[in-house]
């Protein structure tokens, strides 16, 4: 069986900004949560039998303990953010398998399932349908793959390598020194892109970068200066490393049989008609009939 787990978040905002909106008649605009359900739906319609969708059920979380500066989703437009209840409300109602994060963020849902369902032998393979960079130390192999649906591209070990420079298991380390903008943590000063892969190709992890550039057996440009920013704020790179490292405890599933999709609930009827959307029970009802 091949496993798709679906960023819920990614795809709200995707669908919000790339299309149309649409207002019921009691004023609620739902049309990012409409083509979600939809987009969902041609998934299932395209082959896909084990799927689970993690959304941010709470902007916050543990990391926000961490660190002040962490993404709180003050600045998320309230169009937005008033559609995550409904977007869930419909995902149950699909008969989709749901993580709704409370504690933990959807990127840590992902990343705990996609580790549970890689653990059984069943599994062929398991896609992480997001493009976002942090879902990147998750690939392994052949056997955890990330997949940007909307560029239809599939990043294996190699892919990621050449995307980032560094190989899966660095990408918390690159991120804790360059920083990631949408989760509000901004890395150290001076540290780019480039050179922040070209030291991790060669040190692997923050922890094992020699913080004297006289100690480095590589050449990068501004060494000197690039090494002497992070002895001075590793306590600051280690930090934003565990920002970027996503919690394989997140609450998600015991197994991969709870991610079958065996057809709607009864509750679809309703939910679609309550958010204009009758189309949804028609295909959701034939998808099901033809898997019976």
């Amino acid at each position: 069986m091949i496993v798709h787990l679906v960023d819920g978040t990614y795809e709200l905002f995707r669908q919000f900004f790339g299309r149309p909106g649409h207002e019921t008649a009691d004023g609620r605009e739902v049309g990012a949560t409409r083509a979600v359900l939809r987009n969902l739906l041609s998934m299932l319609d395209d082959g896909a039998t084990h799927v689970g969708v993690a959304t941010d059920n709470v902007i916050e979380s543990f990391r926000n303990e961490m660190y002040d500066g962490y993404k709180d989703g003050s600045e998320m437009d309230p169009l937005i953010m008033a559609q995550f209840p409904w977007l869930e409300e419909g995902i149950d109602a699909l008969g989709v398998k749901l993580f709704p994060m409370v504690e933990y963020e959807a990127d840590d849902g992902m990343a705990a399932a996609a580790a549970i369902a890689a653990e059984d032998d069943r599994v062929e393979k398991v896609l992480i349908c997001t493009p976002d960079k942090d879902l990147a130390q998750c690939v392994r192999k052949g056997r955890v793959l990330q997949f940007d649906r909307r560029k239809e591209k599939v990043y294996d070990v190699e892919d990621v390598i050449e995307k980032y420079g560094v190989p899966p298991e660095s990408i918390p380390d690159w991120l804790g020194l360059v920083g990631d903008s949408a989760d509000g943590f901004p890395g150290l000063q001076g540290w780019g892109a480039k050179s922040a892969a070209a030291v991790l190709s060669r040190y692997g992890k923050i922890e094992d970068i020699p913080l004297s550039a006289g100690q480095w057996d590589i050449t990068v440009r501004s060494g000197a200066k690039l090494a002497q920013t992070l002895a001075d704020n590793m306590p600051d790179a280690l930090l934003f490393k565990t920002l970027a490292t996503l919690a394989l405890d997140a609450p998600t599933i015991d197994n991969v049989d709870e991610l079958r999709w065996t057809g709607p609930t009864p509750q679809l009827a309703a939910f679609a008609a309550s958010i204009d959307a009758p189309d949804l029970v028609e295909k959701a009802n034939r998808l099901a009939s033809s898997r019976a």
